[in-house]
């Protein structure tokens, strides 16, 4: 199995997360010739309806030391049981507007079954381990705490 990397990247963004960012961090990958997939996940921000209202945007504030203290056990956990080239995982901080995204989670592997159940992984457990709150905005000026529904 491969090593997890020592150094962690960046967990947080401020803002969405842009279609270039996600194309240039695919394309970063296309020298390292022992991937032999890479699993994507986007999150987008959905125009939910709630008590009438339209969900506008999303306010993202996270616990961040305790964030990436989760993440770095989540990710060498990950790395433990898959045989995995590498982890990325981007989450959105701030305001971010319906039809943006906000996480981006990109695992590579030598082969797609790992890459896939990584990555599947890796998103339940970013949403059920780690203090990341998400505060719905509604265009009615109005808001409610977002509830992780886990599928």
């Amino acid at each position: 199995m491969s090593k997890s990397p020592k150094n962690s990247k960046k967990l947080f963004v401020d803002g969405a997360i842009s279609a270039t960012f996600i194309a240039d961090s695919i394309a970063k990958h296309s020298t390292k010739t022992d991937i032999g997939a890479h699993q994507i996940f986007l999150g987008q921000i959905r125009a939910d309806l709630k008590n009438g209202q339209r969900v506008k945007s999303i306010d993202f504030t996270a616990y961040r030391e305790m964030c990436e203290e989760q993440y770095f056990i989540i990710r060498e956990d990950l790395f433990a049981l898959y045989n995995l080239s590498c982890i990325h995982v981007y989450h959105s901080l701030g305001e971010i507007t319906v039809g943006q995204i906000n996480l981006f989670i990109f695992v590579s592997s030598a082969h797609r079954r790992d890459a896939i159940e990584a990555c599947s992984e890796l998103v339940e457990r970013i949403k059920k381990e780690l203090p990341i709150w998400g505060k719905e905005l509604f265009e009615d000026g109005q808001h409610d705490w977002k509830v992780n529904n886990h599928g």
